[in-house]
Protein backbone atom coordinates (compact mmCIF):
# COMPACT_ATOMS: atom_id res chain seq x y z
CA UNK A 1 0.00 0.00 0.00
CA UNK A 2 3.05 1.95 0.00
CA UNK A 3 2.12 2.96 -3.60
CA UNK A 4 -1.49 4.39 -2.53
CA UNK A 5 0.24 6.24 -0.06
CA UNK A 6 2.27 8.50 -2.38
CA UNK A 7 -0.49 8.84 -4.68
CA UNK A 8 -2.82 10.79 -1.20
CA UNK A 9 0.24 13.14 0.04
CA UNK A 10 2.14 15.89 -0.06
CA UNK A 11 5.79 16.24 -1.28
CA UNK A 12 6.66 15.03 2.25
CA UNK A 13 4.86 11.30 1.69
CA UNK A 14 3.12 11.82 5.64
CA UNK A 15 1.24 14.91 4.99
CA UNK A 16 -2.52 13.77 2.90
CA UNK A 17 -3.86 16.33 0.39
CA UNK A 18 -7.18 17.03 0.08
CA UNK A 19 -6.67 18.05 -2.95
CA UNK A 20 -5.04 14.82 -4.54
CA UNK A 21 -7.95 12.49 -2.40
CA UNK A 22 -10.49 14.62 -4.46
CA UNK A 23 -8.72 14.18 -7.82
CA UNK A 24 -8.74 10.45 -7.10
CA UNK A 25 -12.22 10.38 -5.57
CA UNK A 26 -13.91 12.17 -8.83
CA UNK A 27 -11.49 10.07 -11.46
CA UNK A 28 -13.18 6.93 -9.64
CA UNK A 29 -16.90 8.89 -9.16
CA UNK A 30 -16.89 9.15 -13.34
CA UNK A 31 -15.50 6.00 -13.87
CA UNK A 32 -17.65 4.28 -11.57
CA UNK A 33 -21.04 6.36 -13.15
CA UNK A 34 -19.73 5.22 -16.71
CA UNK A 35 -19.84 1.43 -15.63
CA UNK A 36 -23.05 1.90 -13.98
CA UNK A 37 -24.44 3.35 -17.22
CA UNK A 38 -22.79 0.34 -19.57
CA UNK A 39 -23.98 -2.44 -16.90
CA UNK A 40 -27.63 -0.95 -16.87
CA UNK A 41 -27.87 -1.22 -20.71
CA UNK A 42 -27.36 2.23 -21.57
CA UNK A 43 -25.21 3.55 -24.18
CA UNK A 44 -22.03 5.60 -22.81
CA UNK A 45 -20.76 8.68 -25.05
CA UNK A 46 -16.58 8.02 -25.14
CA UNK A 47 -16.42 12.10 -25.79
CA UNK A 48 -18.57 12.57 -23.12
CA UNK A 49 -16.20 10.79 -20.74
CA UNK A 50 -13.37 11.60 -22.36
CA UNK A 51 -13.89 15.35 -21.93
CA UNK A 52 -15.34 14.87 -18.51
CA UNK A 53 -11.93 12.97 -17.63
CA UNK A 54 -10.03 15.73 -19.05
CA UNK A 55 -12.14 18.47 -17.03
CA UNK A 56 -11.45 16.75 -13.56
CA UNK A 57 -7.92 16.06 -14.90
CA UNK A 58 -6.97 19.39 -15.56
CA UNK A 59 -9.16 21.03 -12.59
CA UNK A 60 -7.60 19.53 -9.77
CA UNK A 61 -3.62 19.89 -11.84
CA UNK A 62 -4.36 23.29 -11.92
CA UNK A 63 -5.13 23.44 -8.28
CA UNK A 64 -2.18 21.19 -7.16
CA UNK A 65 0.24 23.85 -9.01
CA UNK A 66 -1.30 26.95 -7.80
CA UNK A 67 -0.51 24.95 -3.93
CA UNK A 68 2.78 23.53 -4.64
CA UNK A 69 4.38 25.95 -2.44
CA UNK A 70 2.67 25.80 0.81
CA UNK A 71 3.19 21.70 0.80
CA UNK A 72 5.57 20.51 3.79
CA UNK A 73 9.31 20.36 2.88
CA UNK A 74 10.80 16.46 2.41
CA UNK A 75 12.36 15.17 5.66
CA UNK A 76 16.12 14.90 4.56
Amino acid sequence: MNWFNHLVTGKDNQTHDIGRWSWMLSFLALIVIAIWQVANANAVSLRELAESLGLVSGAHSASLWAKKDTEPNENK
